[in-house]
């Protein structure tokens, strides 16, 4: 009977000691990564901040101009107003409101294009982040890695965001030497 109780004893605690070394052996590994953070400071959010910003400037210039055009017809109109006869001033007239509207309409092109250009930018760097952070779970087996914005708390121990942008900047300098290579040959 003894016998009996010690095998039944040592049999359990086996059992406990299987079931709780099987939980504690599958801990889940958990990232998460800051996508804003990375376009801030990453190689290549710098990079598309400058393009964007290069775009915006260049179409600053042009909006500038046509504003500039478009003051200096009206002021042209104030100072003939009173010489020119009544058919050239509803002509000139007519030319002004005609400026102005290509200007809205540019306005209005502009904006789109900067929109359009950004989206562009924005969805590419996305991706690669994606297919980056996907990279690094399967290689060092995390279970889960999560965008920080979608996450009420989480500890800053397991923010990868930083693993990620070194290897972002890192793909970054290879696809810009490619680019370099090919447009010496």
């Amino acid at each position: 009977m003894r016998t009996f109780k010690t095998a039944f004893v040592a049999t359990i605690f086996s059992f406990c000691f299987l079931v709780v070394s099987s939980y504690g052996a599958d801990v889940a590994k958990i990232g998460v990564v800051d996508i804003q953070r990375i376009f801030v400071t990453s190689s290549a959010g710098k990079a598309a901040r400058a393009e964007i910003n290069k775009q915006r400037k260049k179409m600053e210039a042009d909006f500038k101009k046509k504003q500039a055009e478009i003051e200096e017809l009206k002021e042209r109109i104030e100072r003939e107003a009173l010489v020119i006869s009544r058919e050239k001033r509803v002509e000139k007239e007519r030319e002004f409101k005609i400026k102005v509207n290509d200007f809205m309409l540019l306005d209005k092109k502009f904006k789109k294009e900067r929109q359009i250009l950004d989206r562009k930018l924005t969805i590419n760097i996305q991706k690669e982040i994606v297919e980056l952070a996907k990279e690094i779970g399967k290689t060092e087996g995390y279970l889960l890695i999560i965008e920080k914005s979608v996450v009420l708390y989480a500890p800053n121990t397991i923010d990868i965001t930083d693993k990620v942008i070194r290897k972002y900047n890192a793909s970054f300098a290879r696809k810009a030497e490619k680019k370099t290579k090919a447009k010496k040959e």
